[in-house]
């Protein structure tokens, strides 16, 4: 008999024979359940198995809402090697969501709209709606308004979305990860209109403190095509169940909601001290699909700021003997 697993607000629990694992699907069916054979982990409220005799499934909660609301499809391609764009083409009617000046171009009969939240409720959503849509992308560091940008001429339109710094841009469809996806709270570049941008807390004191993004993430829901940024190269894996991986804090991009984040201790106090990797690993606990980026944007900064004389380093120059003076002699510096 296979072993089930289930999954709340990124807290897996199991493994749960069938009879135990309804038991519970059917006393909290707002969360994701995954058994040896599945392809991925799935809403409990689609999965016939543990429904058991209750005559059908349970409504739909407000947390699988954004299951059941239809995102726009939109086809798209990547350009790019070091820094990257992508180019999403639009049908007559379709739109796609962006962070504010992420656009690169777009063609003249795409109309671009600013809205107040990530404008994913559609022309429907109240006033409280788009106050508190507001309100979480103002928490997860973005800003407050997101642009829509809609086709509203014939045939085929394009409008190119540039990544702000060196990296890749990657594409998940939510509807391939169980409507759901937690990233870094700056990750999120563009998306199907009809996604939605919500907040991800860390229920854990010290995974909030020392994780790396905090107590707040990203969190993407829906059914539609979302891209996300990470910086350097990319890595996508796949954990089985209880498989279980240490990464550093700041080079987690992405992961499904099923996949457990926690934090491990990195060795002894020496270790920890001056082994350069700081004073704990983010743990990751499968089964869920996870996405890592060599050159968190953080790590790529800093080493920046420490490299420019106005900010404190010390100009190390091409190896000149003469420093500044060599820079005035080579033409690098003006007087």
């Amino acid at each position: 008999m296979a072993d089930w697993y289930l999954s709340y607000d990124g807290q897996q629990i199991g493994p749960f024979d069938l009879a135990e694992a309804r038991q519970r699907a059917q006393s909290d069916s707002d969360g994701f359940a995954w058994r040896s054979g599945m392809a991925d982990w799935l809403p409990i409220n689609h999965i016939g198995e543990l429904h058991g005799s209750s005559g059908g499934p349970p409504p739909v909660t407000q947390a699988q809402h954004a299951l059941t609301r239809r995102s726009d499809e939109i086809d798209y391609e990547i350009f790019g090697n070091e820094s990257q764009y992508v180019v999403i083409e639009l049908d007559p009617g379709e739109s796609a969501v962006a962070e504010a000046g992420a656009m690169m171009y777009k063609d003249a009969s795409i109309e671009m709209t600013t809205l107040f939240g990530d404008g994913s409720g559609g022309q429907d959503e109240g006033f409280m709606d788009k106050l508190l849509g507001a309100g979480k992308r103002l928490i997860t560091g973005e800003s407050l308004f997101t642009t829509v940008f809609t086709h509203q001429g014939h045939g085929k339109a394009h409008v190119a979305f540039a990544a702000p710094f060196p990296g890749n841009i990657m594409p998940v469809h939510l509807g391939e990860t169980g409507g759901r996806l937690i990233c870094q709270k700056d990750s999120f570049l563009c998306a199907a209109k009809g996604v939605s941008i919500g907040i991800y807390f860390q229920k854990k004191i010290l995974t909030g403190l020392f994780g790396g993004e905090g107590f707040i993430m990203q969190k993407l829901e829906g059914d539609g095509m979302a891209f996300v940024q990470a910086g350097g190269a990319l890595m996508e894996r796949q954990l089985g169940a209880g498989e279980v991986l240490h990464v550093d804090t700041g080079c987690l991009v992405a992961m499904q909601d099923s996949v457990q984040f926690d934090l491990q201790q990195a060795g002894g106090i020496k270790t920890a001290l001056f082994g350069g990797e700081g004073l704990f690993f983010a743990q990751l606990r499968g089964p869920g699909r996870i996405w890592l980026q060599s050159l968190p944007f953080s790590r790529f900064a800093g080493r920046m700021l420490a490299a420019a004389p106005q900010g404190g380093g010390r100009d190390v120059g091409e190896g000149s003997l003469l420093g500044g003076i060599g820079d005035i002699v080579m033409g690098n510096r003006k007087f």
